[in-house]
């Protein structure tokens, strides 16, 4: 892996007629910082994460390996045994630990510099950005070309798109890996959430996926009505009841009076709620170190290449990949 330098890191700003403004960083393609309107007409930022950019080159930040507000590739979640067939070729894929590939590998699509190809200025701003992935980046099969384009709506909206194509049969499963706090700071301890999911995946002591089904009736992770988020570590596989492009999930902060809704047109969503987030560096926001921030992840499901019974990861050649995801955001 070629050492990306300071001067390589570029911050995106889009600003819509709101005022409202969302920063991407060419590093991993990530989302830096959302900054939007409470209710008291304070601009206050959304997202979790390092407050420079420089941060993210640091080996700490690898270390930890967090994936602050970045894409995650080319499979987002874990891979059991770091192995999977195509047909019945195997790949070997890196382990970051015993049993476990996770979220692309030890220098995923989230550690790479993506070329800045487009920015749209005007009207619903947007930026598109492009990274390719070359044949056994990681142990994966293909050269894989793959887009991310992060628009913010004159409605705040954040849309994401991200599409790949490849030339030869791969596995791919894209996602965002924001962390929110709908207070700007603090914890996240006292936001409502809804998750529109009746099921989640059942895990294993490795948190990887067994292949059953469990059903959240009369279970403490059950946010089909909105509830408080608590004082509870959450990192589960919701499996979604509705129709892609519906509210998915949604986030409520009565103390910014700041509304976030997911749609997607993905299976399932990813909700991770440390309990901490590491204190190597200074945060965008002063949060707290219990419960500071919460991720929706909309993606596949994880370990989907060896899971006959889950949704298909594989793309061939002529065919296109796509996730499209927004985050609604709305003040009251």
């Amino acid at each position: 892996m070629s050492e990306i330098q300071k001067s390589d890191l570029k911050v995106i700003d889009l600003v819509n007629s709101n005022k409202s403004r969302l920063q991407i960083l060419n590093y991993g393609a990530a989302i830096f910082s959302f900054k939007l309107k409470n209710k008291n007409d304070d601009l206050i930022d959304l997202v979790v994460g390092p407050r420079e950019p420089e941060e993210y080159l640091s080996q700490e930040y690898r270390d930890e390996n967090k994936c602050f507000g970045a894409t995650i590739g080319r499979f987002a979640g874990r891979i059991a045994d770091g192995k999977f067939e195509i047909d019945e070729e195997e790949y070997e894929l890196n382990e970051q630990e015993e049993r476990v590939h996770l979220h692309g590998g030890k220098y995923g699509f989230q550690y790479k510099l993506w070329e800045i190809d487009k920015v749209n200025e005007g009207e619903n701003p947007s930026v598109t950005l492009s990274y390719i992935s070359e044949h056994l980046e990681e142990g994966y099969p293909g050269r894989l070309q793959v887009t991310a384009k992060y628009t913010l709506t004159e409605e705040d909206e954040i849309k994401i798109s991200y599409t790949a194509k490849t030339d030869k049969a791969t596995i791919v499963n894209l996602t965002n890996h924001s962390y929110f706090n709908l207070n700007g700071g603090g914890s996240v301890s006292d936001h409502f959430m809804r998750v529109n999911a009746s099921k989640i995946l059942e895990l294993d002591d490795k948190n990887l996926p067994t292949g059953n089904l469990t059903k959240l009736k009369n279970n403490p992770k059950d946010y089909r009505e909105n509830k408080l988020l608590g004082n509870r570590e959450l990192d589960d596989v919701y499996v979604l009841d509705v129709m892609e492009n519906e509210v998915q999930a949604q986030l409520f902060s009565s103390l910014s009076g700041i509304k976030m809704k997911l749609s997607s047109d993905q299976p399932v969503v990813v909700v991770y709620s440390p309990e901490t987030l590491p204190d190597t560096w200074t945060y965008l926001s002063e949060i707290d170190r219990k419960f500071p921030a919460v991720a929706l992840e909309a993606q596949n499901y994880p370990d989907a290449p060896n899971f006959r019974n889950f949704p298909s990861s594989l793309l061939k050649p002529g065919e296109l990949y796509e996730n499209n995801i927004t985050f609604a955001f709305s003040v009251k």
